[in-house]
């Protein structure tokens, strides 16, 4: 099987294209709450790299599936992609999401059990996503994610 570049820009601009609908709804959500106007940005341009970047990094996928692969991004891909990943960074990177996600769910873009275990996820493994980060931006520790 041949991949085709040109077929994966084009399904990439679709889901940039329909993603662009969720971030708008999400700012506006987020403005309507009273947050200021720094923080909203912040939020929105962390769901953007999320959904924009990481989701269409290898295999495009749609925002909905973004609840499944969050281990994948803020486990790994963040931690060594993203030159300013701290462990502080992972944990308002994740509270982000969980705002991004649970506006999606109130608008009825995803379902209550894919946020649920979602959010669980982040809970039971922040820990281990923020020490691993913190190893790895040590260049006296080991590297977690080397295997030999």
């Amino acid at each position: 099987m041949s991949f085709d570049y040109e077929e994966y820009e084009k399904e990439c601009e679709t889901i940039r294209t329909e993603n662009e609908t969720y971030l708008d709804l999400f700012e506006k959500d987020l403005l309507a709450s009273g947050l200021k106007e720094k923080t909203v940005r912040r939020h929105v341009r962390n769901a953007a790299f999320y959904i924009n970047t990481f989701l269409l990094y290898e295999d495009p996928q749609p925002m909905k599936e973004g609840t499944d692969c969050l281990g994948s991004f803020l486990g790994y891909f963040f931690i060594r992609k993203c030159m300013w990943s701290t462990p502080a960074s992972i944990r308002s990177t994740a509270t982000s999401l969980k705002k991004f996600y649970r506006c999606m769910l109130e608008h009825g873009y995803i379902d209550q059990q894919s946020y649920d275990d979602m959010c669980y996820n982040i809970k039971e493994n922040m820990e281990d996503w923020q020490a691993d980060c913190a190893m790895y931006n040590d260049p006296d520790a080991a590297n977690p994610f080397l295997m030999f």
